[in-house]
């Protein structure tokens, strides 16, 4: 996959007008769904955890590491940190379109990180391959950004992949925010994947992303179709009926994920791969986001 224009000088400018906007919004009083996880105002000692990259070193606890060779963080009440988990959908399918999905899904994971990561949470990049989750570590911190980029320019885009058997047959801890991103045209659903994620108290969001030419159909006469995840070759014959069936169960699929979300409160939103990155972050986005801004 071609990627090395995915985060450009353009891409810069966007992140930093997403977070000028973003921040003039929240100063002017919108309430968003995201709310802290901070327990309290106060600066008592609360627990320790792992040193995980972008943790602040003047939190490390000499004497923790002096007992067990390992390096800890103090935290305090008010410094409990926000955990954010991608799950990034890596099939074939994804790198459809003249605009590409993959592009767009990449981008949108970027700019949410980069936001969330400005807020001092933490954000975890995981790749969903067939039927395997690779687990990205904790990355936390402006600072750490550009590490974050630079995995992100080494995902490919390959094979199939099963949602819900990728994310329920991994251990999630509980609490946080889960962002799926994908088509969704997975045969086998997410259905399982979401009702996981919710019952590890997860609040999870679910971000459809398809290519212009999967939503306005003008193909025409027979056609020899190749599955990109499978590589099966199938013909068929583009009739006025074989298009409007194909927009009925388009916008079944679409309604299914709607109604799947509201049973367990999850968040749908569905984009077009050729959107631009900075209206689809502030109008899509804004509420879920809330205060990380």
């Amino acid at each position: 996959m071609y990627i090395e224009k995915i985060f450009d000088d353009d891409f810069y400018s966007k992140l930093n007008t997403i977070k000028m906007s973003l921040s003039m919004r929240m100063s002017q009083g919108m309430s968003g769904n995201r709310k802290s996880t901070a327990k309290g105002s106060s600066v008592e000692f609360s627990d320790f955890r792992e040193y995980m990259l972008g943790d602040d070193i003047r939190r490390i606890d000499w004497n923790a590491y002096g007992r067990t060779d390992k390096l800890y963080i103090k935290q305090f009440m008010e410094e409990k940190e926000g955990h954010f988990r991608f799950f990034l959908d890596t099939s074939a399918s994804m790198d459809f379109g003249e605009a590409k999905k993959s592009v767009m899904a990449l981008r949108i994971t970027a700019a949410l990180s980069y936001i969330i990561m400005n807020n001092l949470d933490r954000v975890f990049i995981n790749e969903m391959k067939g039927n395997t989750l690779i687990k990205g570590k904790g990355m936390a911190g402006g600072a750490t950004f550009s590490h974050l980029l630079k995995d992100l320019e080494r995902v490919t885009f390959e094979g199939d992949t099963h949602i819900s058997r990728c994310i329920s047959s991994n251990s999630v801890p509980r609490g946080g925010v889960s962002f799926i991103i994908s088509d969704f045209l997975d045969p086998s659903g997410v259905e399982n994947a979401v009702k996981y994620l919710v019952s590890r108290k997860q609040t999870v969001v679910l971000i459809q992303v398809l290519a212009p030419e999967e939503i306005n159909v003008d193909y025409e006469g027979t056609l020899n179709m190749l599955d990109m995840e499978t590589g099966d070759k199938v013909k068929i014959t583009m009739s006025t009926a074989a298009v409007r069936n194909y927009n009925a169960r388009l916008e079944g699929m679409k309604d299914e994920l709607t109604s799947m979300s509201r049973k367990y409160g999850a968040h749908y939103v569905s984009i077009t791969s050729d959107e631009d990155l900075t209206a689809v972050i502030l109008s899509k986005f804004a509420g879920i986001l809330g205060g990380a801004a």
